[in-house]
């Protein structure tokens, strides 16, 4: 069973006191602009550096950026990268940046590419997957969403020309679910949650109701070429659900406000890098983040030129 988190009484929600405390008990422990503005910036050369958003909360403002591939053209495909939807997952923010940085160029010949590589910038400095008001942006991609984060990314694609035709969303399951973010979410809901096994490697998570097995098979051979891919667990899982495939499993994206389900983009799919293995650094979560995009494109591609499914 979940541990006893230290804010809350077990088995009643949150009110706005509890919510508050743990607001305050959030620290800054790197920097947004340092380590994500500064080398989107480097990058307006090669992208339009688009703002699309600023959130503006108690600890500070954190202006929200974009890019956008050049020359960008209604007549390609477009295909949204996102990165930083939980703030604390380091590789899907580097990993959407180092994309941009080295193989973005050579993709932009066939795709309108629509990079936010740090859609939560607060959980980016403080290392949470929350943001200030305790609410997931990566459950809150829905209309009317109270998580600005979440509303901002869903309004920039929606105001851009161009179809969207794929989706990759950049993700980490780490030790700290089970230490701290699943205890803190059983204690803000007041219910309780059983502690998962993290599953030691790479996986990806498709939509059950579009769930490109075939995509998704090629991600995972052309990313076991860089680390290793989680193996399910004694009862065929990966964090609770069945897998699909080896290294796959699918939620209902929609109906669970996943960033991945806002949008009906033909090819979506949201990787998972455990970056608490002993087998990987920072640097190769970072490798197995652009090997997942890159082949996502690259099977994105043939299947456009081929007009399979």
């Amino acid at each position: 069973m979940t541990q006893a988190y230290s804010i809350g009484i077990p088995g009643q929600p949150w009110g706005d006191k509890e919510k508050a405390l743990w607001r305050q008990n959030q620290q800054i422990k790197r920097s947004y602009h340092d380590e994500v503005v500064t080398k989107v910036n480097a990058l307006s050369s090669d992208f339009e550096v688009v703002q699309y958003g600023k959130l503006d909360y108690f600890e500070g403002q954190y202006p929200l950026f974009a890019l956008k591939s050049q020359p960008w053209c209604d007549a390609k495909p477009t295909v949204l990268v996102t990165g930083g939807v939980h703030g604390y997952e380091t590789s899907g923010v580097q990993g959407a940046l180092r994309f941009s940085a080295t193989q973005a160029k050579q993709y932009a010949k066939h795709f309108n590419l629509l990079i936010a590589p740090c859609v939560s910038p607060w959980g980016y400095e403080t290392i949470n997957r929350w943001n200030p008001l305790a609410l997931d942006p990566n459950r809150s991609f829905y209309p009317n969403s109270p998580a600005g984060e979440s509303a901002a990314l869903m309004s920039l694609v929606a105001n851009s020309t161009g179809t969207l035709t794929a989706h990759i969303d950049l993700h980490e399951t780490t030790d700290t679910d089970n230490s701290e973010f699943r205890p803190a979410l059983a204690a803000r809901d007041g219910t309780e949650h059983s502690n998962w096994d993290i599953p030691d490697g790479f996986y990806l998570v498709g939509d059950s109701e579009n769930p490109c097995d075939v995509m998704q098979q090629a991600i995972i051979e052309a990313v076991a070429k860089v680390t290793h891919i989680a193996p399910a667990d004694g009862q065929g899982r990966l964090i609770g659900a069945p897998t699909s495939q080896f290294g796959v499993i699918n939620y209902p994206t929609k109906s669970l406000g996943l960033c991945t389900g806002f949008s009906d983009a033909r090819f979506n799919t949201t990787t998972e890098v455990y970056p608490d293995s002993p087998q990987v650094d920072a640097e190769n979560c970072i490798l197995a983040q652009v090997e997942a995009v890159t082949s996502a494109l690259d099977f994105i591609l043939n299947q456009l030129k081929t007009g399979d499914e």
